[in-house]
């Protein structure tokens, strides 16, 4: 399974940013996906992840600000992300885990100017 996440980019506090990540290889219908974020000097944190029932669950930073949704069809998971904070700027990455297998994506960096 491969990953290719994009939408990352500079925004100003209060401002959106969606992002984007396509899975593509040997996917299974039963998998999870999710974001993941690492600020600088910082462990990886979980922020948002989504079953392929459509099951949600959010790091509580996040809650009520970003949304996690996806796109079977295109094997596509999103994270829309609103209200952004200075504090939200990390390298974004998401994660596909199918068969208690963990892949993950490449990352893309978010910056929240204040």
């Amino acid at each position: 399974v491969q990953l290719q996440a994009s939408g990352g980019g500079l925004v100003q506090a209060g401002g959106s940013l969606r992002l984007s990540c396509v899975a593509s290889g040997r996917i299974f219908s039963i998998n999870v996906m999710g974001w993941y974020r690492q600020a600088p000097g910082k462990q990886r944190e979980s922020v948002a992840t989504i079953i392929s029932g459509g099951s949600t669950n959010y790091a509580d930073s996040v809650k009520g600000r970003f949304t996690i949704s996806r796109d079977i069809a295109k094997n596509t998971v999103y994270l829309q992300m609103n209200s952004l904070k200075p504090e939200d700027t990390a390298v974004y990455y998401c994660k596909h885990s199918q068969f208690g297998r963990d892949y993950w994506g490449q990352g893309t960096l978010v910056t929240v100017s204040s």
